[in-house]
């Protein structure tokens, strides 16, 4: 799990949020991180991040039982793309561990889950991670940044 806060953490433009005790977060959240692109490092309002880790089972939210000792879900918005290619032919349990998955409540919106990535997944987590930050990145610059038209 650090490992993929340190390697996203790293990216230009990316914000990591950790919520924490005392930091006007629900404490629900405490515990879990949320990555966005955002090159002001503000916290985004009414934007989705573009993917968590969650340590912990969610009341809508527990078929990945989260509640073993040592589990966390890393959970990523690749785009359409890469959420069929991984989800095509899956039947994962989402309880399983080094398996991605369509995620288990928000598979439908294209979010893809991993519980524990380790050797079989660790590399496709990475790049799957590095897609949904640069269409994040994409939405970013769509929204914020002046368009070229009428700038001849």
């Amino acid at each position: 799990m650090s490992t993929i806060i340190e390697m996203v953490g790293e990216w230009e433009g990316a914000l990591v949020v950790r919520p924490l005790p005392g930091d006007r977060t629900p404490e629900i959240a405490w515990g879990d991180t949320f990555f966005y692109y955002e090159p002001g490092h503000v916290m985004p309002v009414n934007r989705q991040p573009f993917a968590t880790i969650v340590t912990k089972d969610y009341p809508d939210d527990d078929r990945s039982k989260l509640h073993r000792e040592g589990h966390y879900r890393v959970n990523i918005h690749p785009g359409k793309g890469s959420f069929s290619t991984w989800t095509a032919d899956n039947r994962s349990s989402p309880d399983s561990t080094d398996t991605i998955f369509a995620h288990p409540v928000y598979g439908d919106a294209g979010w893809l889950a991993v519980v524990n990535p380790g050797s079989r997944t660790s590399d496709a987590v990475r790049a799957l991670l590095r897609e949904a930050f640069e269409l994040d990145r994409d939405r970013y610059e769509r929204r914020h940044l002046p368009t070229k038209e009428g700038n001849d």
